[in-house]
């Protein structure tokens, strides 16, 4: 099963390498970046990537931050139902005092 999910990665990077090769290729003009006072020119493809790579990060970021939120989550339950065990194993050590 693993050299199965290595071979599928593998299979994706050339693919995307592929992609990225045809899309250099078939794309070789510039294309000029205007940010505020600056102005950047760049082939077409760089734009892109750079753009696709951003737009990665700040989708891995994102991500992070909602992994972290439900770790904390995770965490707080762990206490709380360790809290409540305790509670339900003290109450099970209590006489039982008769109802006369």
């Amino acid at each position: 099963m693993i050299i199965l999910k290595r071979i599928s990665l593998a299979l994706l990077v050339i693919l995307l390498f592929t992609a990225m090769v045809v899309f250099t290729a078939g794309n070789p003009d510039e294309v000029s970046l205007k940010l505020l006072h600056w102005e950047i020119t760049s082939p077409i493809s760089l734009a892109f990537t750079v753009a696709f790579a951003l737009g990665w990060l700040f989708g891995v970021a994102c991500m992070g931050l909602y992994a972290l939120k439900i770790a904390n989550e995770r965490r707080m339950l762990r206490r709380s139902l360790r809290m409540s065990e305790n509670e339900v194993s003290s109450l099970r050590n209590l006489p039982l005092s008769d109802a006369d």
